[in-house]
């Protein structure tokens, strides 16, 4: 099987996701989501989404005001 040539959008973040961080959810870009949902990681994970290509581009700040982040219970 021929393995396609890479170009500059599959370098590109792929996923945007929010995280438990210290003080509540902090936002990340990932390119991969198998490299971030693995077993240590899985509970950290509070909400991904699919980045359009468009959308990869777009800075950290941006991305987290048009995806706002879930509400989570703190215990």
């Amino acid at each position: 099987m021929a393995r396609r040539p890479t170009t500059d959008a599959d370098d590109l973040p792929r996923y945007f996701v929010w995280v438990r961080g210290l003080d509540g959810p902090e936002p990340q870009k990932w390119v991969d989501m198998e490299f971030g949902v693995g077993d240590w990681k899985r509970p950290l994970v509070l909400a991904w989404l699919e980045l359009p290509v468009d959308e990869r581009r777009l800075p950290l700040s941006t991305l987290a005001r048009r995806y706002p982040p879930p509400t989570v219970e703190i215990l």
